[in-house]
């Protein structure tokens, strides 16, 4: 059965992870192109004004303070959708936390509260956006990571999460598809992103991490999100450098293996760690949209731009050849190749 997603304008759109990052950028970027939103966090009180500032604007938005780890709490975004709105369109799972440091070092509650966000909060969301679109049609767009195909060393249970959700999200496309469910599933999987994920990351390293560059601006991974919304795709990269990474996984994987172990050391900077902004445990400070990192950002994303319209993906796929390629042959020749990645 052919999908036929609606426009933007024309949703209800639910994203969960709407308070900070991405869900920040998303809701409000969507609520300019005239989506009915339903916001959900743990945060009530950056919900609400979140709320009030899109109502302010001319947009219509309904919040809802949920733990999307807790199954209850994300039927009741479901509810609430359809309630103010009559049901909805699309589901966008953002929600997510992470965690730095060695995996022998972090303790086991630790990886099971990881887990239960990035995780069971995208099974929960997926399931109950699954049972409600499969008659009326829709989208269900799920955020993993470049960390989805490429493990990454200090951030190893993330990965292993964003692992996790890309299986899920494979899988529960399958079976939508063979059910002839008229459901998009979508997997955007956005490059390191200038978001407060640093800050509000758990930390068991003695400094406060920072992102491998290069690092690009949140409206990047929110366009991708909001073309998945309205175009059915199967998988997206926010970012060229997270094309890139998954390239090396897929065709040079022991290779990649070594450059991070000799680029990717033990990420630190001069700042101490501050545990009352990790969000593993409690909400935090709302609506932020970007983090503490003062460096360059790539405002902006050729490849994303380009994998938007499906006459350039071929030439996409050629190039990543292209440059992985040069990625190999540069390092058997005995050149020392940058650990940060390509993209537009």
């Amino acid at each position: 059965m052919s999908v036929r997603l609606k426009k933007i304008a024309d949703q209800v759109i639910v994203i969960t992870g709407a308070s900070s990052g991405i869900g920040l950028t998303t809701a409000r970027m969507a609520a300019r192109r005239g989506a009915r939103l339903v916001l959900a966090a743990r945060n009530e009180g950056a919900l609400r004004q979140l709320a009030a500032e899109i109502a302010r604007d001319g947009g219509e938005a309904t919040y809802v303070a949920a733990d999307v780890g807790n199954e209850d709490d994300v039927r009741g975004i479901t509810r609430a959708a359809i309630e103010r709105f009559g049901g909805f369109d699309t589901w966008v799972n953002d929600a997510g936390v992470g965690m730095y440091g060695r995996l022998l070092d972090s303790s086991v509650e630790d990886c099971r509260k990881l887990f239960d966000t990035n995780f069971w909060g995208v099974v929960h969301g997926s399931r109950v956006a699954a049972r409600h679109l499969r008659q009326r049609g829709g989208a269900i767009v799920n955020v993993g990571s470049e960390a989805s195909d490429r493990a990454v060393p200090y951030l190893g249970m993330y990965a292993a999460s964003k692992h996790a959700v890309k299986a899920f999200t494979d899988a529960l496309r399958m079976e939508l598809e063979a059910d002839g469910a008229p459901v998009s599933v979508s997997l955007v999987k956005p490059a390191a992103t200038q978001t407060p994920f640093p800050e509000h990351a758990k930390n068991y390293m003695d400094r406060e991490p920072t992102l491998p560059k290069p690092i690009y601006a949140p409206e990047v991974a929110a366009e991708a999100i909001l073309h998945c919304c309205e175009t059915p795709v199967r998988d997206m990269f926010a970012g060229g450098s997270a094309a890139i990474q998954s390239a090396r996984e897929m065709f040079t994987p022991r290779l990649t293996d070594l450059l991070m172990e000799w680029f990717m050391g033990e990420p630190k900077t001069s700042r101490p760690p501050n545990p009352a902004e990790e969000a593993l445990d409690r909400p935090t400070t709302g609506l932020l949209e970007r983090g503490k990192y003062k460096g360059a950002v790539r405002e902006h994303s050729k490849y994303t731009t380009a994998a938007k319209n499906p006459l350039l993906t071929a030439a996409l796929v050629a190039g990543t050849g292209v440059a992985l390629a040069a990625l190999v042959g540069a390092s058997s020749s005995g050149r020392r190749v940058g650990g940060d990645g390509a993209g537009g």
